[in-house]
């Protein structure tokens, strides 16, 4: 399945625009792909977000496990994983999905190696191979 047959796009390095005075900035976000408006385009609404992940680093920590995930849940964003690399072997994937009531994210999984999900769309990513990319 292509990007195109999902209609989403993959973006980095974009903010995503929580509201008129917060913006954050994860490192791999899935958008809708009528919210793609160039190739220059540096940020897209939060309404038309539907995975943001975050790739935790020593420098980054703090944010990426506590600050960031609290915002991207309080604005609804459906969807959000959290990559952890430490030691060798591949990075652990924890998946996480949006209580829509409370607007809190709950933890559905952590996988290493191949991630599997059905969510925002079936995907398959084998993490064996990042470094081959």
């Amino acid at each position: 399945m292509t990007e195109a047959d999902t209609g989403l796009r993959v973006v980095r390095e974009a903010a995503i625009v929580l509201d008129r005075r917060n913006g954050l900035v994860p490192d791999v976000g899935v958008v809708r792909a009528s919210a793609c408006t160039g190739r220059d385009q540096w940020s897209y609404p939060v309404a038309d977000t539907v995975l943001v992940v975050e790739v935790v680093a020593p420098d980054s920590e703090a944010r990426d496990t506590g600050t960031k995930p609290h915002k991207y849940a309080a604005a609804g964003i459906p969807s959000f994983w959290r990559v952890e690399s430490r030691g060798s072997g591949p990075p652990l994937v924890h998946l996480f999905r949006l209580d829509p009531v409370n607007r809190i994210y709950v933890h559905t999984g952590a996988q290493r190696g191949v991630v599997t999900t059905d969510v925002p769309f079936r995907m398959e990513i084998d993490l064996t191979r990042v470094d081959e990319l």
